[in-house]
């Protein structure tokens, strides 16, 4: 592939949607391989380099570390040797997707829980200890902006 092909560094930023001191942060760091140049000199993003970036960002969404990203890379790098060892450090990131989706099960619970509770007190007409109030807070309880 003729490097001057592929996307620039701001492109590729704006693909993945990080910034490009990420990306360049990230090839500082051993999680990116050093991606090829044209002859500008520039940083150019081949169809590989653009496909791991890709799945660096959805690593990273699944809340992933740096260190677990680069060890994945790492392990990328070794070829289909290191398929088993692959997929131990995705089933970490599984179980920690999986543990922050029941966090914000909790928090959404707990949200939903709360509006509920205002809804039924400004339907009865209570205050929050349960005393009634007057028609004026009445008009106040259910504005919403």
């Amino acid at each position: 592939m003729n490097v001057d092909k592929g996307l620039g560094i701001a492109e590729m930023a704006a693909l993945a949607g990080l910034s490009t001191d990420t990306l360049r942060w990230y090839e500082r760091e051993g999680i990116l391989p050093a991606v090829g140049r044209g002859s500008s000199g520039q940083r150019r993003y081949g169809p590989r380099e653009r496909d791991l970036v890709l799945l660096l960002t959805s690593l990273r969404d699944t809340g992933m570390s740096t260190a677990m990203m680069k060890t994945f890379v790492q392990l990328l790098m070794e070829g289909a040797a290191s398929h088993g060892r692959r997929i131990n450090v995705l089933e970490q990131a599984r179980e920690l997707l999986e543990e922050r989706r029941r966090k914000i099960d909790q928090a959404q619970a707990a949200l939903d829980s709360k509006v509920e509770h205002y809804k039924e007190l400004i339907a009865a007409g209570l205050d929050c200890d349960g005393a009634p109030v007057t028609s004026d807070i009445r008009m106040l309880q259910a504005a919403r902006s």
